[in-house]
C-alpha cells in the first residue's frame, strides 16, 4: 500500500493476528506460525554475487524499542540520528501530521548507546521521511514530510528545521514555499480512504556542487485522475523534483521525472534520489521509485531538467509477478477479500517491493535498500516465504547493474521499510528496518546492524 498519509494502513497492524514476536534477546526472534516455538536469527545471505564484494555483518541490535519504518542521517562527527513512528497520538493540530507520534534517538558512539531527543512541549515536531542533508558549511536541513496548500494558486507550503550543532538542539520550523504550477491538493484521498491535503516529501535532500539542493516529492497535479487499483478514491500519484538556490528557504518545480496512469496499482511513490560523483556519469541522478508493484528507475544527466523514459528494475530475479513461484505455498490461505491465493486470484497472489533506499559511498559505490512483499497483502498474516523480507543491492558501475544482492531478512514480519547511511569509516554501513507487530501481545521495534562492504583485491 502506499504511504500516502499512513505509509502503511497502520489499522492492517492492528487487526490481524500475526506469526511472529520479537524477543527480548538480540538477534533472538520467535516465529511460531503453527503454536511451535521456534528461536532464530535473522542470518544475512548472499543471493547474488559477482566475486568482487566481500560483505561483513555486525550483530543485530534494538536501537528503537516500539518503532517502525525508520528514517536515519549520519552526521559529519559520525552521529546517527534515527526517527520512527511509535505507537502514541501526535499532538492535536491544525497542520497535517502523521497518525502516530515521532520519536528521534541519536548515539554519539558508533551506534552503543541512544538517547531520546524529546519535543518541544505541545509539539509534533519533524517528521524526517522528507529528507535530511548535512552541508559541506556543517548546517543540518531537514524538512517535513508534508507539503500542504498554501492560499495562493501553484503555491505549497513546507516546514524547514535546521542544526547547527550537530542535532543536538533543531531550530524550527520555518514556512518554506514550493512553487509547484498545476499542483492539485484536493484531487485524492489516502490509501484508507480518509482526507489527504498534502503532497509528500520523501528520503534524500541533495547538494550540488554549486551549493543548490535537489529533492523529491510525490503527489498530484491537475489532471491526474487515474483510481489506485486498491482505493478507488486515491489517485496515482507522480514523482516531481524540486530545486531551491537559497539553502532550502525557497522550491521550484524542476520536472516530472516519472507519470504514467497505466503504471503499477498506485502510480508513482516513495522516491529517493541520489547523485552519482565518480565515473564515466559523473552527475547523473538516479532515482527509484515505488509503484505497488515492481521498482521502477529513472535517470537524469542534467540535473533533472529532463529524465530518461521510466524503468523497471529487478534486483537478483526478484521478479514480484511471478506468482507461480509461490503460489502452492499459498494456495490453501485466503487473501483480504476472503478469496483464495491461488492462480484464479492473480492480484492478490503477487508480490510488491517497496521503499527504496539509494546512497552512494565515498568510493563511488551505490547502494540500494528496498523490501519484498511475498504476497503483497498476506504477507502481514503469512510472513514465512523466504522472498519475503529486506534487501541490499550494491553497483561497482554507478548503478547500470546491481551484481551484489543480500537479503538482510527472510520470512518474518516487518513493514518492508529500511533507512541506511555510511558511517565515518568507508564503505561501512548501518542498515536498520523493523520486525514485528503492534497487534495485541505483539512487540515492533526498529533494529540495525553494521554492514562492511570489502572490494577485493586481485
Amino acid at each position: 500500500m502506499m504511504r500516502i498519509v499512513t505509509r502503511l494502513h497502520t489499522a492492517l497492524f492492528c487487526a490481524f493476528t500475526a506469526t511472529l514476536l520479537i524477543a527480548a534477546e538480540p538477534n533472538i526472534i520467535t516465529n511460531a506460525p503453527t503454536g511451535s516455538i521456534e528461536l532464530r536469527r535473522n542470518i544475512p545471505e548472499m543471493i547474488e554475487a559477482d566475486g568482487h564484494l566481500r560483505f561483513s555483518f555486525g550483530e543485530e541490535r534494538m536501537v528503537l524499542p516500539r518503532g517502525l519504518q525508520p528514517s536515519l542521517l549520519r552526521t559529519a562527527s559520525g552521529a546517527l540520528v534515527l526517527q520512527a513512528q511509535v505507537p502514541e497520538k501526535p499532538f492535536p493540530t491544525s497542520r497535517m501530521v502523521y497518525p502516530w507520534a515521532m520519536e528521534t534517538r541519536v548515539s554519539r558512539d558508533d551506534g552503543n548507546t541512544w538517547v531520546v531527543l524529546p519535543l518541544k512541549a505541545g509539539e509534533n515536531g519533524l517528521n524526517m521521511e522528507g529528507g535530511a542533508v548535512q552541508l559541506r558549511d556543517g548546517t543540518i536541513l531537514a524538512l517535513d514530510t508534508y507539503i500542504t496548500p498554501s492560499t495562493r494558486t501553484n503555491e505549497g507550503l513546507g516546514q524547514l528545521y535546521t542544526s547547527t550543532n550537530d542535532w543536538r538542539t533543531l531550530e524550527g520550523p520555518k514556512e518554506v514555499v514550493f512553487e509547484i504550477p498545476g499542483a492539485d491538493f484536493y484531487c485524492s484521498k489516502d490509501d484508507g480512504g480518509h482526507p489527504h491535503d498534502a503532497q509528500r516529501l520523501h528520503r534524500r535532500i541533495l547538494e550540488l556542487p554549486d551549493g543548490d539542493l535537489l529533492t523529491t516529492f510525490y503527489g498530484f497535479l491537475k489532471g491526474d485522475s487515474t483510481p489506485s487499483t486498491y482505493m478507488p478514491s486515491m489517485m496515482k500519484s507522480r514523482v516531481i523534483l524540486v530545486r531551491s538556490k537559497d539553502k532550502g528557504q525557497h522550491w521550484k518545480m524542476v520536472s516530472t521525472v516519472a507519470v504514467d496512469p497505466k503504471i503499477g496499482t498506485e502510480g508513482f511513490g516513495e522516491p529517493v534520489l541520489a547523485r552519482v560523483s565518480k565515473g564515466p556519469k559523473a552527475g547523473r541522478l538516479i532515482c527509484f521509485m515505488r509503484t505497488g508493484r515492481e521498482l521502477r528507475e529513472a535517470f537524469s544527466d542534467d540535473e533533472g531538467v529532463t529524465w530518461s523514459p521510466h524503468q523497471p528494475r529487478v534486483f537478483a530475479g526478484l521478479d514480484i509477478y511471478r506468482a507461480e513461484l509461490w503460489v502452492d505455498h499459498f494456495r490453501n490461505f485466503k487473501g483480504s477479500k476472503g478469496r483464495l491465493l491461488d492462480e484464479n486470484n492473480p492480484d492478490d497472489l503477487r508480490g510488491a517491493v517497496v521503499d527504496p533506499e539509494l546512497i552512494e559511498l565515498r568510493s563511488g559505490l551505490l547502494v540500494a535498500a528496498f523490501g519484498v512483499r511475498i504476497p503483497q497483502k498476506a504477507c502481514w498474516a503469512h510472513p514465512e516465504h523466504s522472498w519475503n523480507g529486506n534487501y541490499l543491492a550494491v553497483s561497482s558501475d554507478h548503478g547500470e547493474t546491481w551484481s551484489n544482492v543480500v537479503r538482510m531478512t527472510s520470512g518474518v514480519l516487518t513493514t518492508h521499510y529500511m533507512a541506511i547511511e555510511e558511517t565515518l569509516t568507508d564503505n561501512k554501513l548501518f542498515v536498520t528496518y523493523d520486525l514485528g507487530a503492534w497487534s495485541k501481545g505483539m512487540k515492533r521495534d526498529v533494529w540495525g546492524r553494521f554492514v562492511d562492504v570489502a572490494v577485493k583485491t586481485k
